[in-house]
């Protein structure tokens, strides 16, 4: 089995993982509807490359409001990787604690909101530390992580809780431990990385249920679509009407900030 067929074969395991999660996925779609559907948001959080499953939820194309896409540039902005703002300042940065709440501190937080807490380890500070603040604040949590990445990690709190040590729900991404997958003959580590993909399959089959129960319920969602599926002038009455509702979910977020 070469590489290519090495990477490929890996990533079908981790499909096998996440469909055997099919109820959990269910029941998490079924926690965000029910925000989305009283007029609140889900806030979804991840730090360093964990961002990329922020953005994968909202907003791109297949998406629709009802997401407060949470994503912090000095703990997500990587290319630049060394020099100011580099790679070794945001690492720093995402195991400083204090900085979650600092950052949920721009919010009103309501009981009626849920959040998606996203980290392959489960065990850098600031994401442990939002998903307890968010359920400090009666906020369900559902945690997104490498389930045995995470076992055989060392938690960077003190006192050795981890992201899954703060959620009413786990997901699993499926990846090895150390997330790399891929063995090439003469090199030492793997590489190749899988915690990406497992991640985005779980978000988009999230958002997929809750797609679905948005609508059962009569409330149909404003789906970011391409004007070559549904027309130009169709097309930007869906990206304006979903990033005015965006602005109106949000802007209840902020109505009693310090009050």
């Amino acid at each position: 089995m070469n590489v290519i067929q090495q990477y490929l074969s890996k990533s079908r395991s981790l499909l096998d993982t996440i469909e055997q999660q099919e109820s959990s996925i269910q029941t998490a779609a079924r926690l965000f509807a029910d925000s989305i559907l009283a007029g609140r948001m889900v806030h979804v959080f991840g730090s360093g490359h964990s961002r990329i499953m922020v953005e994968e939820m909202w907003p791109r194309y297949g998406s629709f409001p009802g997401f407060n896409p949470i994503v912090e540039l000095s703990l997500t902005f990587h290319n630049l990787v060394v020099g100011a703002n580099g790679q070794r300042q945001a690492m720093f940065l995402e195991n400083v604690s204090g900085l979650a709440d600092r950052i949920l501190r721009n919010f009103d937080l309501s009981d009626l909101d849920t959040a998606l807490v996203i980290s392959s380890s489960g065990c850098n500070v600031v994401p442990i530390e939002m998903a307890e603040l968010f359920q400090q604040r009666g906020v369900k949590v559902v945690a997104l992580i490498t389930k045995d990445h995470s076992d055989q990690s060392t938690s960077k709190r003190t006192d050795g809780k981890k992201l899954s040590d703060f959620a009413d729900l786990v997901l699993d991404t499926g990846a090895p431990v150390g997330d790399a997958m891929v063995q090439v003959p003469g090199l030492d580590t793997p590489v190749a990385p899988g915690s990406t993909l497992g991640g985005a399959v779980l978000v988009n089959c999230i958002k997929a249920e809750v797609a679905r129960l948005l609508t059962e319920a009569g409330q149909p969602p404003k789906v970011l679509s391409a004007g070559v599926v549904v027309g130009p002038e169709r097309a930007v009455e869906l990206f304006e009407a979903a990033y005015d509702e965006h602005a109106h979910r949000l802007a209840r977020l902020y109505a009693n900030v310090g009050k």
